[in-house]
């Protein structure tokens, strides 16, 4: 069988990229491994109707709404490979299975490396975020360290002061200049320049000279990169950016081979549910698009 759309990613992106193809009633095919971004945070924030509810049961949710359009076919597992073929793209699950697709929607999203701090990683998505908005209002005003990754990290130590008091750690990632330190001192933010040596507790920083500052949340930014090779397989643009690694899509979610689209965070410098359901919708509509018109 040749699916006229297979979608590589079932989260929130990917799934929001079969709703107006499965409308359509275009035969779509979903290759999901299971592992959403936001796996490790207990409520997601900021998207309508579903404001502090648990990514879980949104994602379970769309899954069932899903399945009730025929032309869905959903297969648990991992994309390994991607190449272009004769009447549009074959797709190799790491099981060995081949698929084939008229077009093709990479939505698998990103993987994020964290800085090497001891009880960091443990506290992802818990007491340690990338996105204020998505998690700086249940801080309640309360005190926020962001911790540096480079010279990028000025920017949330500069955003954060809205949703509490500020310190901003570099911790030896980068020497903030004057102009840095001045904006720094406009926006409120206190700057520590002693090095991290561990995260204990819920948020607490013990620093390497043994003392421990307390927070009711830390931010950090993750250096991020696509989480499957096909992109790259593929010959699409990828962008180096700060942060990471994403691939170039247009204003319609192409990237720079003819009908392979890519949307939510592998996509996008910064992301969201909200953010990803509407790259993926767009993504979706604009596949659907050059299926009728070439």
């Amino acid at each position: 069988m040749i699916y006229d759309v297979i979608i590589i990613g079932g989260s929130y992106a990917g799934m929001s990229a079969a709703f107006p193809l499965l409308r359509a009633r275009r035969s779509v095919l979903i290759i999901d491994g299971g592992k959403r971004r936001n796996r490790f945070a207990s409520h997601s924030h900021g998207f309508l109707t579903q404001d502090g509810v648990a990514p879980d049961v949104i994602a379970a949710q769309a899954g069932v709404q899903l399945s009730a359009y025929p032309t869905l076919t959903w297969i648990e597992g991992n994309a390994a490979s991607a190449k272009k073929g004769d009447e549009g793209f074959a797709v190799a699950l790491e099981d060995g299975r081949e698929m084939a697709g008229r077009r093709l929607i990479l939505a698998h999203g990103v993987t994020d490396t964290l800085p090497e701090i001891a009880g960091l990683a443990e506290r992802w998505g818990q007491s340690v975020f990338h996105c204020p908005y998505c998690h700086g209002y249940e801080l309640d005003q309360g005190k926020i360290g962001v911790i540096g990754v480079a010279p990028m990290s000025m920017h949330q130590a500069l955003m954060l002061p809205d949703w509490g008091q500020t310190t901003f750690l570099p911790n030896g990632s980068f020497e903030p200049d004057a102009d840095q330190l001045s904006q720094l001192e406009a926006r409120g933010t206190t700057l520590e320049t002693v090095t991290i040596a561990e995260i204990t507790g819920r948020a607490d920083v013990r620093l390497s000279d043994g003392r421990i500052l307390s927070f009711d949340g830390l931010f950090v930014a993750s250096i991020v990169a696509p989480s499957s090779p096909i992109a790259g397989q593929l010959g699409c643009a990828i962008e180096e950016l700060p942060n990471g690694r994403q691939i170039v899509t247009d204003e319609m979610q192409q990237t720079s081979v003819p009908h392979v689209f890519a949307c939510g965070d592998a996509a996008r410098a910064a992301g969201s549910v909200p953010l990803a359901v509407g790259d993926g919708t767009m993504a979706g509509a604009a596949c659907h698009r050059s299926l009728m018109f070439g």
